[in-house]
């Protein structure tokens, strides 16, 4: 394991403890290709958290560049609920929040929306868009205009 990648493991599990002062301080180096897996209590898949570079900012807070966050059903069966991807972002792991100024793009089986100035909220599985807001239904929407 690469020191970077060492000092964002360690992040995230200072980030974990209850009692993790939030300092800032420079905790690692940049890593590239990172992964955060995010796990349910009974052990299933809940999110995972990639970025093509990270920076810990930080023990709760990291910004990303060439954010991608796998969102799962929680389940056994791990099925993908949605993805969000961002050109760059700050996740802030305790809180599970995501943000960024710039293009945002939320991609679910019925659903695509993309815009600007966003704000992802995981644990209440909603996503605010400040500019720019385009949305297209891939389903049908009957009576939508009655």
């Amino acid at each position: 394991m690469n020191t970077a990648l060492k000092g964002l493991v360690a992040a995230a599990a200072l980030a974990a403890a209850p009692s993790a002062p939030s300092q800032d301080i420079q905790l690692a180096p940049p890593a590239r290709n990172w992964t955060l897996p995010l796990f349910t209590k009974e052990g299933f898949r809940q999110m995972t958290l990639r970025g093509d570079q990270v920076q810990p900012v930080n023990t709760d807070r990291v910004d990303i560049v060439g954010m991608n966050i796998t969102v799962f059903n929680g389940a056994a069966d791990a099925q993908v609920d949605s993805v969000l991807l961002s050109p760059q972002a700050t996740f802030l792991i305790n809180e599970r929040i995501a943000r960024g100024a710039q293009t945002v793009r939320l991609i679910r089986d019925d659903i695509e929306v993309q815009g600007q100035d966003w704000t992802y909220f995981y644990n209440e599985k909603k996503v605010l868009i400040n500019r720019g807001a385009h949305v297209v239904f891939h389903a049908a929407l009957p009576d939508m205009l009655k």
